[in-house]
């Protein structure tokens, strides 16, 4: 299949899957007067509440300023329980807009049926991922030097792309698993007619919630149909110290030939409710020789 069929047939993946409406059965499901629930609707509104009751069309909260607010089924784009952890001192903070992931490497966190986001990663790198399921999702981007640079040297469409599918599960309300693929496909340096593929398939587990986790990851790389033998390991967490600012780290273990190389990085997250910004650096003993903070890292990413 050539790059261009296959990117395209990317892109139809992400516009059907957003303009699937994520309307799942709300009446049937089971509800607690004891949780706090957070309802999204189509006009771009929330609320969040104590669950009051509901009948066949419609759902009932309560907020800190309104007894009873009647909500139409056909209204809500997402209803969700919210965590206690997303409460601090009393004041309720928005979910993270981006727990599915840390600077690059992902945690084992998923989009939900029918969300998605768009990552823009030092301005040349795009990418989409949208949930298909609350356990399976699809990612994919190209970036854009090599994409400009293929139509004017030969007009024909040949950029670097990139593709990222994941599941992961719920294990338990605090440990999530999962596993996926990261592929690359980069025209050859020496041919015009092929390309090269390579990636890393991987697996990973993620303990505790959207605000503050940890993840541990392990994978093995791969390059034209062949798999290394050396493992590639990730240490990533995350700590949400304030409403809209979150302390990110990302640190990779290389094995080559029984020796062990780290990249490692850290940084700081700036989001609101439908974006988030990262500002970090990426550094190991070589890079701080040359620059001690690291090689900066930013970028910035909305969600949908």
């Amino acid at each position: 299949m050539k790059p261009s069929t296959l990117y395209s047939l990317l892109i139809l993946l992400f516009v059907v899957s957003t303009v699937q409406a994520q309307k799942s059965n709300i009446a049937k499901a089971p509800y607690d007067t004891l949780k706090v629930y957070r309802v999204e609707l189509s006009e771009g509104l929330e609320m969040v509440g104590h669950y009051v009751g509901h009948d066949s069309t419609t759902f009932i909260l309560r907020t800190s300023q309104i007894a009873r607010v009647e909500i139409p089924y056909k209204g809500i784009l997402i209803l969700e329980v919210v965590p206690p952890s997303n409460f601090r001192n009393g004041v309720y903070w928005f979910r993270n807009p981006h727990a599915t992931r840390y600077f690059f490497a992902p945690s084992a966190f998923n989009l939900k049926k029918g969300e998605g986001y768009y990552q823009n990663t030092y301005l040349f790198f795009n990418s989409f991922n949208v949930g298909l399921t609350d356990n399976i999702s699809i990612g994919g981007g190209i970036e854009m030097l090599s994409f400009f640079g293929s139509l004017a040297s030969d007009g024909e469409f040949g950029p670097i792309f990139f593709i990222t599918p994941k599941m992961s599960f719920k294990a338990t309300d605090r440990f999530h698993y999962g596993l996926g693929v990261y592929y690359i496909n980069i025209p050859s340096l020496f041919d015009d007619n092929e390309r090269t593929g390579a990636g890393i398939t991987y697996a990973m587990g993620t303990i505790g919630d959207e605000n503050k986790n940890l993840t541990v990851g392990g994978g093995l790389a791969f390059a034209r149909q062949e798999l290394s033998k050396d493992p590639i390991f990730t240490v990533c967490g995350l700590s949400r110290i304030s409403k809209r600012t979150a302390f990110v780290s990302e640190n990779w273990l290389l094995l080559n030939n029984n020796k062990v190389e780290a990249v490692y990085s850290y940084g700081l997250r700036f989001f609101g409710e439908k974006m988030a910004v990262d500002l970090g650096f990426i550094n190991n003993p070589d890079i701080a020789q040359a620059l001690i903070i690291g090689i900066p890292y930013v970028d910035f990413t909305v969600k949908f």
